[in-house]
């Protein structure tokens, strides 16, 4: 009889991609997944730890395995596991594996279910093996089995890992380690087999992804890579996640503004639109920069989805400071924006600093720009009615409506009513309405 495991993911989308290898090495080993709620034997979860936010949802997600599934085995990963493995388990997991030691969490499990005596939970029982690498010495990004991705209808491959930047106020650099990148021949397989497998679109993830390939022998670089990826027979889209500005060389900006299979939507992120902010964060670019490229990207690719990340309430962020950081994202052409309540991360640069703002001024002023991220959606969605976009129809059905999904091509979800014989494929829609929480559509 065959054992089960169970996954809840948490953060990132590159953790998304991270538990669908470690799917596809536990499948490998003989395990079938089942969903989180139902009976398993085994229950990972792939924890985060950008925001302390991020960290009270992993302890959450943890309690709720546990309650779920009382006997079960839990093992906790991902990258409150590397940077606070202590903490971790402290929550009665019975192992704790680092971002460092993700590729051998099959041989960790085998181990685990093999000691007889950790046979009955209860929660909180005994003391939780720890497996976790000093991750700032790794080199490499292990290849995972292609593992089965039936079922899904977007793919995502991770072609580099780690940050060669040390922003002021992220933790990212110690949960990842450096700067690596995955071999280009192996990308460009991955590519292969998923869309012979029926994915129309494949996106490309990373921490620093701009970066990749300059770890490598010899040397190359991303608009390389995506001329490589352009030509793969039967791919209709190539998504590309966060791009720092500085990335943008002319080569790259090239590629994507010419290839038809590069999708029109980018997501280059900001942080603020304040210089001297900036130099705080130690962000690699200036506003004036910035503005530059969005400006050039927007006049150059057609109904470009565009969305950018920015942190209200930075240590020392001036009333001026956040006003530019206001005026600059109320006059960029956005589609909407990743907003993020400065949140102090224990080991980064900006704990040790002073100019700690009041909680309540973070908290107005990260709404003032969710309020800006609305109406930015709302008209760029609105430009959208009366169009007719292909899309990519997801595999589930909207949980509000209990409509279909369709994924446009710059980033829109579109309910719209149809038969499951529709998911995972393409098909044409034309959206018929937006309001701030949905877009409407119908069968074109």
């Amino acid at each position: 009889m065959s054992r089960t495991v169970a996954f809840a993911t948490l953060g990132c989308r590159l953790n998304q991609v991270d538990t669908q290898e470690m799917q596809a090495r536990l499948e490998a080993r003989g395990f079938r997944t089942v969903a989180f709620d139902q009976p398993a034997d085994l229950v990972v979860v792939n924890s985060c730890t950008v925001t302390g936010r991020a960290e009270f949802s992993d302890r959450q997600m943890i309690r709720r395995a546990a309650r779920l599934n009382p006997s079960a085995r839990i093992v906790v990963t991902g990258c409150w596991a590397q940077t606070d493995p202590a903490a971790v388990a402290a929550t009665g997991a019975d192992a704790v594996v680092g971002n460092a030691d993700k590729a051998r969490i099959a041989d960790v499990v085998e181990s685990l279910l093999a000691d007889s005596g950790a046979a009955a939970r209860p929660s909180g029982r005994g003391v939780a093996r720890v497996h976790v690498s000093d991750v700032s010495r790794v080199t490499d990004v292990p290849s995972a089995p292609a593992g089965s991705r039936l079922g899904r209808s977007r793919a995502f491959v991770k072609i580099q890992e780690g940050c060669q930047h040390r922003c002021a106020f992220c933790i990212v650099p110690r949960a990842r380690g450096r700067s690596r990148s995955q071999r280009p021949e192996v990308v460009i397989d991955q590519v292969r087999q998923l869309v012979a497998a029926g994915h129309p679109e494949v996106v490309l993830t990373g921490v620093d992804m701009g970066h990749w390939g300059a770890d490598l022998t010899p040397r190359t670089t991303l608009a390389v890579l995506l001329r490589a990826l352009v030509g793969v027979p039967g791919l209709r889209w190539l998504r590309l996640s966060s791009l720092l500005p500085a990335y943008f060389t002319p080569q790259l900006l090239e590629v994507i503004e010419s290839s038809p299979v590069i999708a029109p939507h980018l997501h280059v992120p900001l942080q603020s639109g304040s210089d001297r902010v900036l130099r705080l964060m130690r962000r690699p670019y200036t506003v004036r920069m910035y503005r530059a490229l969005v400006e050039r990207l927007a006049a150059r690719i057609p109904s470009l989805g565009l969305g950018t990340d920015v942190i209200a309430g930075f240590p020392g962020e001036t009333d001026e400071d956040f006003a530019a950081t206001r005026g600059l994202v109320e006059d960029l052409p956005f589609s909407y924006l990743h907003v993020f309540a400065y949140s102090e991360r224990k080991g980064t640069e900006a704990a040790t600093m002073t100019g700690r703002l009041p909680a309540r001024t973070v908290t107005i002023r990260a709404a003032a720009l969710r309020e800006i991220s609305q109406k930015k959606s709302l008209a760029f969605r609105e430009a959208l009615v009366d169009t007719v976009r292909d899309v990519l129809v997801l595999e589930t059905r909207d949980r509000l409506t209990g409509r279909l999904v369709g994924l446009t091509a710059n980033y829109v979800e579109v309910v719209f009513e149809g038969a499951d014989t529709l998911m995972r494929g393409m098909t044409q829609l034309r959206v018929t309405g937006a309001d701030l929480l949905t877009t409407e559509g119908a069968l074109a």
